[in-house]
């Protein structure tokens, strides 16, 4: 744990820059835009759990990446619309190491959970026969537990290892706090925490990187050989989902952690960056799952109607 004198400190996010005129449009957009990611992330969350046609691997899959966008969605837009209305960008020390975990939780989260579903569908596309004897509940249960703890037992260690630190500064050069910019605070040398860090890059960056690379190869190659046109379209819309949304988690995480390495690196820049991680991820992953995938995004129309024909009763 923190320091006494660590706990007590008040930390300082980078500022915003918003006018006074236009704190009120900001804090509007800012709520509207955090209950949209919210109800989008609780719409997909509740018609995989109603809908028992969706009670199959890759859907119970998908089923965790709601949790992780909400949670790093509330991890950050409660605070910045906090900010906005107070005119203040104070955090406490507590405060920003739980936000750090639980946003790094998230982006750790998305990346796992989206390998495990490029798994499930390289099984299902290259070995199709062998399908429900590899994908048993017994597996699933496995596949996820595994992703949960790799996840939080990894980030548990990394966040530990900041208790050594006393802080002689409390400027944080992020929009909201992370691991980066947390180390930038500590006046002790902080090359194992580096280390460490540079260790969970490659293998949290590198193994899903890894696994979808190869189960996506693959997946090409029988969908080229197939001669069934309609399977090969099912698989490769399927599949394209998946890429898209794994390469806008990778790209902008890969190259905000690269960027806090680097110094010639424009801050604007960065922090651009590092905030459309928690911008884009979580307001589009379900819009393009319930858009892409036929099965969800008819079992969330029908939801939605049976719903307003008993509101309108």
């Amino acid at each position: 744990m923190p320091t006494n004198a660590s706990s007590r400190k008040l930390l300082t996010l980078e500022t915003l820059g918003i006018s006074a005129a236009h704190i009120y449009p900001a804090f509007v957009f800012g709520t509207i835009f955090y209950l949209i990611i919210v109800f989008c992330n609780l719409l997909v969350l509740i018609t995989i759990a109603v809908c028992k046609k969706l009670h199959k691997p890759m859907f119970i899959l998908l089923f965790n990446l709601p949790i992780s966008d909400m949670l790093g969605a509330t991890a950050f837009y409660p605070h910045l619309i906090y900010s906005i209305v107070a005119q203040s960008r104070s955090i406490s020390h507590p405060a920003c190491i739980t936000q750090a975990f639980l946003i790094h939780v998230y982006g750790t989260g998305n990346l796992l959970t989206l390998s495990a579903m490029a798994y499930d569908r390289y099984i299902a596309i290259c070995c199709p026969l062998r399908y429900n004897t590899i994908m048993t509940p017994h597996t699933l249960i496995k596949i996820i537990f595994v992703m949960w703890f790799i996840n939080l037992s990894i980030l548990s260690v990394l966040f530990m290892l900041h208790a050594r630190f006393k802080l002689c500064r409390t400027n944080i050069v992020d929009l909201y706090c992370n691991n980066p910019s947390l180390l930038k605070l500590a006046c002790e040398d902080t090359s194992v925490n580096n280390y460490y860090g540079l260790a969970f890059i490659i293998l949290l960056q590198g193994g899903p990187l890894s696994i979808i690379g190869y189960t996506y190869v693959q997946i090409l190659r029988t969908c080229v050989m197939t001669n069934q046109p309609d399977a090969r379209r099912k698989a490769i819309q399927t599949c394209g989902t998946h890429l898209v949304v794994f390469l806008l988690l990778e790209i902008n995480t890969v190259f905000t952690l690269i960027a806090h390495r680097i110094e010639s690196v424009f801050p604007s820049i960065r922090r651009t960056i590092g905030v459309s991680i928690l911008v884009f991820p979580p307001f589009l992953d379900p819009i393009i799952y319930g858009l892409k995938i036929t099965e969800l995004k008819q079992s969330i129309t029908l939801l939605l109607r049976r719903n307003l024909r008993s509101i309108k009763l």
